[in-house]
């Protein structure tokens, strides 16, 4: 007899076309999500928002509950940062009456977008786009989660206590200059502990963006991994590996 526990481990970790639709529609879900949490951080407070937040934070906790219960060891789960970031979105989802404060932080279920193994091995199968832009989409999809999260973190502490602050919108566009150093300085962040977060961003922001530029102008490179020597990316028209010369067999699709 099929058990709920059976029936979710095979949805979520199966490979059947059920299976692969399943988590294809989770993944829509998350990007769903972000999509309503960037809009909505603009928007005043309103019913149909809170609402939706309520909806959105169920659906979430099912998810959450439902991952546990695969698990064959659930209290593992814990040292996934995935499983706490899920945690605080439900959690900021679950409560609207502070939606206004912690509402970018409702990001952190984007940590887990393309994270999991199957997803990212039926996506290479799958796409020809995303096997050949795989690192360069990992990379944006990390710089726009830390945009936002810094975003949170900064409209959290100064919404209130610092006048320039007054929306979002405000502690986006600071977020965005600190992160390209461009720095205008009509947004301040008054006080130490302000300037030590000020100084963060900036550092983290000269990170990320020298990464992220690094990885959407690399040229071009394939993922095999050579069984003498391990390296794992090649030319896409190579035939012996640049690093120990062992005779490769790199799969293409073809002429174009």
């Amino acid at each position: 007899m099929t058990t709920p526990t059976t029936l979710l481990r095979a949805l979520y970790e199966g490979d059947t076309p059920g299976a692969h639709r399943f988590r294809y529609a989770l993944l829509v879900f998350d990007v769903a999500t972000l999509a309503f949490v960037t809009v909505t951080a603009f928007l005043p407070l309103s019913p149909w928002i809170v609402a939706c937040d309520l909806t959105l934070g169920v659906f979430i906790l099912l998810d959450f509950a439902a991952r546990l219960v695969v698990s064959r060891a659930p209290l593992r789960e814990f040292r996934h940062l995935s499983t706490w970031a899920d945690l605080v979105a439900v959690a900021s989802f679950l409560a609207p009456l502070v939606v206004e404060g912690v509402g970018f932080l409702r990001i952190l279920r984007t940590l887990r977008l393309l994270r999991t193994y199957h997803l990212l091995e039926r996506l290479r199968q799958d796409s020809t786009v995303f096997r050949r832009n795989e690192d360069a989409i990992l990379a944006a999809t990390n710089l726009v989660v830390f945009v936002f999260i810094m975003t949170g973190i900064v409209y959290a502490t100064q919404h209130g206590s610092n006048p320039a602050i007054q929306t979002p919108v405000d502690a986006l566009y600071f977020t965005v200059t600190s992160l390209t150093t461009t720095g205008y300085g009509d947004i301040t962040l008054p006080g130490a502990t302000g300037r030590l977060l000020s100084v963060f961003v900036m550092i983290c922001g000269v990170t990320l963006f020298f990464r992220l530029a690094q990885v959407v102008f690399r040229p071009y490179k394939v993922r095999f991994p050579c069984t003498a020597c391990g390296l794992q990316r090649h030319e896409p028209d190579a035939v012996h590996c640049k690093a120990c010369g062992h005779l490769l067999n790199i799969p293409d699709e073809g002429a174009y």
